[in-house]
């Protein structure tokens, strides 16, 4: 296996016990304390996958995430966010900014290896995959949305709520749902979130807005020509 992952964590009992366990699944990992030092790491020598606290000295876990995430030479990279911070702000913005997941300390060692696991392998899954309704064109690979030929810019969170309405392409999506599969709720705390993030979308699709049809009561569904 040669994916390297960085760990950037300021608890050294944290990062040791973070490191023990990746290294023991394959990984080759490097850990920093504090959010230059892992700045400069990222940019000398980018990894496959960032586990990125958000408490740091110097240079905070978000800062950080959206200093990677508009540099076009490391926006690519995983990004697992780690915080004892539970409040429903937080994790949106943690995925508004760009990252994987969002886990929650404390939290089981093991499985942080398999949600590593799992980032990785759907990730090697998208390399290629290209998904097409109508006028409408998701590119996994290239992160990149288009909407007749013209390249549009979406967010994280944006791209990956229009990429499962076009995988489940003429299947309702409830808002529960979505909560679950985009955010990683697993119970309902506000489906506003959904209504707020879709309505930004649908302005960003212009004339393939009215793909996205509104199930009143129940969620949402893209219905457009077949692929």
């Amino acid at each position: 296996m040669n994916e390297r992952i960085l760990v950037v964590e300021d608890e050294l009992d944290v990062a040791d016990l973070l490191a023990h366990h990746l290294e023991k699944a394959g990984f080759t990992v490097e850990a920093v304390q504090d959010g230059i030092a892992a700045l400069n790491s990222i940019r000398n020598n980018p990894p496959t996958l960032i586990v990125l606290d958000l408490m740091l000295p110097h240079l905070s876990g978000l800062d950080l995430c959206r200093k990677i995430k508009a540099d076009g030479q490391t926006c690519e990279i995983a990004v697992v966010m780690l915080s004892a911070k539970t409040e429903e702000i937080d994790r949106v913005l943690g995925f508004e900014l760009g990252a994987d997941d969002y886990v929650v300390k404390p939290f089981s060692p093991r499985e942080v290896v398999l949600r590593i696991r799992a980032i990785l392998r759907r990730r090697a899954n998208d390399e290629g995959e290209r998904l097409k309704v109508g006028d409408l064109i998701l590119d996994c690979s290239r992160h990149e949305v288009k909407v007749a030929n013209r390249v549009i810019e979406c967010t994280a969170t944006e791209f990956k709520l229009l990429r499962i309405l076009m995988e489940r392409h003429g299947r309702v999506q409830g808002r529960d749902r979505l909560l679950s599969d985009v955010w990683g709720y697993d119970s309902v705390i506000d489906t506003r979130t959904v209504d707020t993030h879709m309505r930004r979308l649908r302005d960003k699709l212009g004339d393939c807005a009215s793909y996205i049809e509104t199930v009143r009561g129940f969620g949402y569904r893209l219905a457009a020509p077949g692929r």
